[in-house]
């Protein structure tokens, strides 16, 4: 039960991210209110990988950070199963 509250949070987390990046194809997206909101819970994660360079005018730190997330969630859930806290 554990691991499946862990995993929708991560998956939210990961949809919120995905919104947060496509958000910035609309201007003004990022000064509504839901864009503030999701401002303040993804920019700190996402400033983390601020220190990939673009390339040709993309920024790939999204998709590292996407990556590195899910990596995160496996070993989380990889660490559960193997403690016995996953499962009740």
């Amino acid at each position: 039960m554990l691991l499946y509250i862990i995993s929708g949070l991560f998956q939210l987390y990961s949809l919120a991210i995905l919104v947060y990046v496509l958000m910035s194809w609309f201007p003004g997206a990022y000064q509504t209110s839901f864009g503030g909101f999701l401002g303040r819970i993804c920019e700190p994660y996402l400033s983390l990988f601020n220190f990939i360079p673009p390339i040709f005018g993309i920024s790939f730190a999204p998709w590292v950070a996407l990556i590195v997330l899910e990596l995160v969630e496996r070993g989380l859930m990889y660490l559960l199963a193997i403690l016995g806290l996953g499962v009740f």
